[in-house]
């Protein structure tokens, strides 16, 4: 699972820089649960996800995306990411996942802060 983890922070990572929303889509199974931030209506299968997605970039495309070494634990992984966006604005957060045998996202949940301007999270958790 850890080289699972590793590829969804990589990928993620390239691909939100680029928009690139089938190459995300393959890291998650068909029937997967997609939260972006705890009380949102998930979005249930890989279709949902890629309509998030595709709204989601189009709305705030990014300038610089990063993402942390995950941490993981059995079948789940926790990674922190940080993008720069126009606007410009700076989201941060975690995502937390859990991953089916076949090392596909099975489940995964989004909790993420933006503030105005381009701003370096603190701390030295962030990245670590």
């Amino acid at each position: 699972m850890r080289e699972a983890a590793e590829r969804f922070a990589r990928v993620w990572e390239a691909a939100w820089a680029r928009s690139d929303v089938d190459a995300i889509a393959e890291l998650y199974a068909e029937d997967c649960v997609h939260r972006s931030m705890p009380f949102r209506p998930p979005h249930v299968g890989r279709a949902a996800l890629i309509e998030y997605l595709r709204g989601s970039f189009a709305e705030e495309p990014a300038s610089d995306v990063r993402f942390g070494t995950p941490i993981v634990d059995g079948d789940r992984a926790v990674v922190e990411f940080r993008v720069l966006a126009e606007g410009p604005i700076t989201l941060a957060g975690c995502a937390f996942v859990r991953f089916a045998p076949d090392g596909l996202v099975a489940e995964v949940r989004d909790y993420w802060h933006v503030v105005e301007g381009h701003q370096e999270p603190s701390g030295t958790l962030f990245f670590s």
